[in-house]
């Protein structure tokens, strides 16, 4: 099997997740500077169009031929709106294993988003890629990422403590690390199987708010 993921597009009823393109660059840098992105995730604030140019033209494209994961963009199918992004990383084609991560822009929390984007691609690892293991790390306080996790079946196996480093305001409006405990999840093939059934007798994928 080749160690690079292909580059491809998944679509859901909702949902195309494909490859980032120049196109989405504002709207990938709006949503990079949303205050609970900047509390959450490592990415650099403020965050410029031209970080989000070098990752559109530069790092994802490099993270998907080196065989280290890969970047997919979001995109609501009726409004052709950025939804967020699903990323794919510290891969390990030997085990087939990846670590799923997600961000959701803050126009579109609340709809389920996130989750139904982490279950398709789960569902295409799985099924076209052969994987064998998904695993994801949230903060120990971001109950939203923990409950997208909940709700594609993942399994909480464990904490890492004082492994994550998160941000929150100063008074003086900087920003300042605050660490943290991170929560590892782990989703194999048969955990996943009816959970789409069970999130449609449910009423679909509308009961979180969901962002990284």
């Amino acid at each position: 099997m080749t160690n690079t993921f292909p580059d491809i597009s998944l679509n859901t009823e909702r949902l195309v997740l494909r490859p980032l393109e120049d196109e989405d660059i504002p709207a990938f840098t709006e949503m990079m500077n949303d205050e609970q992105v900047a509390a959450w995730t490592s990415v650099p604030q403020p965050f410029t169009e031209a970080a989000a140019r070098t990752w559109v033209d530069e790092y994802a494209p490099s993270t998907r031929t080196s065989g280290r994961g890969l970047d997919l963009v979001v995109i609501e199918f009726l409004t052709q709106r950025l939804v967020g992004i699903i990323r794919l990383s510290r891969t390990d084609w030997h085990v087939r294993s990846t670590e799923l991560s997600y961000i959701t822009a803050p126009w579109a929390r609340g709809e389920g988003y996130a989750s139904e984007a982490s279950l398709a691609t789960a569902q295409w690892l799985f099924n076209d890629q052969k994987f064998e293991r998904l695993e994801l790390r949230t903060a120990a306080d971001n109950t939203a990422s923990q409950q997208v996790a909940q709700k594609i079946g993942c399994i909480s196996e464990g904490v890492l403590r004082g492994a994550c480093i998160a941000r929150t305001r100063t008074e003086d409006g900087r920003w300042e690390d605050l660490r943290t405990d991170f929560i590892v999840w782990g989703l194999l093939p048969e955990d996943i199987e009816g959970i789409a059934e069970q999130l449609a007798d449910t009423g679909g994928f509308t009961s979180y708010s969901d962002w990284n």
